[in-house]
């Protein structure tokens, strides 16, 4: 970083950051979540979740114009690669064996979280190339070995970009609300055959005598949260793995972030058997006249105490969609991976992260990497396209 106008501020702990500064330019991004809110950080940090002990040691970059925070990003130092969504085991293998160290790395990134959104928190272009810049100068001071910038924003693409990142891309799938007036006409969308098996999916859970509800915000009880952790830490448990995130954690988004969350229940017998948690962005518009944000629901996290033939799907797709076009949500993002939520009516769209390495032999070694797994995602993408679950255009 070369501006002497701003003075960098590197953070371990969100604690030591503006909570209203933060989300305050978190507001004026081009594509905010409610992942990246001071509130989300918070609890991941204060809960034990994301802190050095699980591998996750935060050093929030921010820089400061004055009293004006200009520019801030979440940085963690990682001392392994889980819980990024990113793969990148192959890349530390190679380091390995090579006996040059891999970890620390640096990631900007939210944890556990693989949602697209803005990761390089900024007042403008200017700031926002600052801010990889020095994040880059940290890196080589500190002897880190790279710096990963997963999940970013066009505008976080452009400027790692311009300051000689490398991009890496991955497919997700995503709905896109066309306006439907209910769940019958989104269905009609539909070709026959992906029309027919929702129909049959939905009938066979039906059958089975499971009902649903749902609350929202503050109407979630603290009872429904803890039968919801029941099922999200039994889903990690089955295979084999604690979960990434505590019941504290949650109990801390119930209190201070409760508006982010929708929540669904399924029933059976009067008794709750299975739940699914969706995350809700609906942020204000900022000063200056820019048009509030679209309202995205993100598919997060789901478990089951029993077994139900199709429920994972009524649960996580079409309960949520159905809430979606019943409260004019624009758009349902299903999270990493899952070539069957086409099937779902989920389209695939690709989502980008930036890479930069210290060492040049390696950095150019993955850059020809790169180029190949770029041909293959493209080529990937292409035929995901082409067999679209939607009724051709007439």
């Amino acid at each position: 970083m070369t501006d002497s106008t701003y003075e960098l501020r590197i953070a371990d702990s969100p604690a030591s950051i503006d909570a209203a500064a933060w989300n305050a330019l978190l507001a004026r991004q081009s594509h905010p979540t409610p992942f990246l809110r001071h509130e989300y950080l918070a609890a991941l940090h204060d809960s034990g979740s994301a802190t050095p002990r699980t591998g996750w040691a935060p050093r929030f970059m921010t820089l400061w114009q004055g009293d004006e925070l200009a520019a801030a990003c979440p940085l963690y130092l990682k001392s392994h690669s889980y819980g990024e969504y990113v793969f990148d085991w192959a890349w530390a293998s190679a380091y390995e064996q090579h006996g040059v160290p891999y970890y620390p790395k640096a990631v900007v990134a939210v944890p556990f979280t693989p949602v697209p959104g803005t990761r390089l928190l900024a007042r403008d272009g200017e700031a926002r190339a600052l801010l990889v810049r020095a994040v880059q100068q940290w890196c080589e001071q500190e002897g880190v070995s790279s710096a990963h910038v997963l999940f970013a924003s066009d505008d976080d693409v452009q400027a790692c970009t311009r300051q000689g990142l490398m991009l890496r891309h991955t497919v997700q799938f995503h709905w896109k609300n066309d306006g439907y007036p209910d769940f019958d006409a989104f269905l009609a969308s539909l070709t026959q055959d992906k029309r027919k098996k929702i129909r049959q999916e939905r009938r066979r859970v039906a059958d089975a005598g499971v009902t649903f509800r749902w609350g929202q915000g503050v109407d979630i009880s603290a009872a429904d949260w803890d039968f919801f952790y029941r099922c999200y830490e039994r889903t990690y448990l089955e295979h084999g793995n604690p979960p990434y995130l505590t019941r504290d954690f949650f109990r801390r988004m119930q209190q201070h972030q409760p508006e982010a969350w929708l929540l669904f229940i399924a029933e059976r017998g009067g008794q709750p058997i299975a739940s699914s948690l969706i995350a809700i962005s609906a942020l204000p518009a900022i000063a200056g006249g820019q048009k509030d944000h679209e309202t995205v629901a993100y598919g997060r996290y789901w478990g089951a105490l029993q077994r139900v033939d199709c429920l994972h799907f009524e649960a996580c797709y079409y309960q949520p969609l159905q809430w979606c076009i019943e409260h004019g949500v624009q758009r349902f993002e299903g999270g990493a991976q899952g070539e069957h939520k086409m099937a779902r009516a989920l389209l695939p769209v690709q989502a980008t992260s930036a890479h930069w390495l210290a060492h040049p032999a390696f950095a150019e070694a993955v850059e020809r990497f790169l180029e190949r797994e770029g041909a293959g995602v493209e080529g990937y993408l292409g035929e995901l396209r082409a067999r679209s679950p939607f009724k051709a255009a007439v």
